[in-house]
């Protein structure tokens, strides 16, 4: 059997989101928690348009960790629902509500419903850079190749 890294996180509900579920994992090989849509009943993403939708949680995550958030490939594809930040990032020293940045770029008007799953949240090792100033970089096959270089 595969032994999974497994970190603890503390979270605090908001108040009135005690209906809605913890974060959770929809299957056991699933690298992404969904995360539920705090809204007071339901609210109307139209075409083109962004709203922050809440997802009614706070989360201590421990140093050297962040929480990426992403889009939930159902809707995207369904229903053209997507995050305008994807993915976005939760650090470590963030103490605020989660809020997810949701975006429409379908035809269509979407609903999204009280306790609905709007996005995924995706816990991560983190390492900081430390730069160093240099006269030269040292070279490669590559070098500044970029942009389609290797082919359409």
């Amino acid at each position: 059997m595969e032994v999974i890294d497994k970190v603890a996180i503390n979270v605090k509900k908001k108040d009135n989101c005690e209906d809605l579920p913890l974060p959770s994992y929809m299957s056991s090989g699933s690298a992404g928690m969904d995360l539920y849509a705090d809204v007071d009943d339901q609210i109307t993403l139209e075409p083109g348009q962004i709203k922050l939708i809440s997802a009614g949680i706070y989360i201590s995550l421990p140093q050297g960790y962040e929480a990426q958030i992403r889009p939930r490939s159902g809707l995207a594809i369904k229903h053209g629902i997507s995050i305008v930040n994807s993915p976005g990032t939760i650090d470590a020293d963030y103490r605020g509500l989660i809020n997810i940045i949701m975006i429409n770029f379908g035809s269509s008007a979407y609903e999204i419903k009280r306790g609905a799953r709007i996005a995924q949240m995706v816990i991560k090792k983190v390492t900081q850079a430390e730069f160093k100033v240099v006269s030269e970089l040292d070279e490669t096959v590559r070098n500044a190749g970029g942009f389609g270089h290797t082919g359409v």
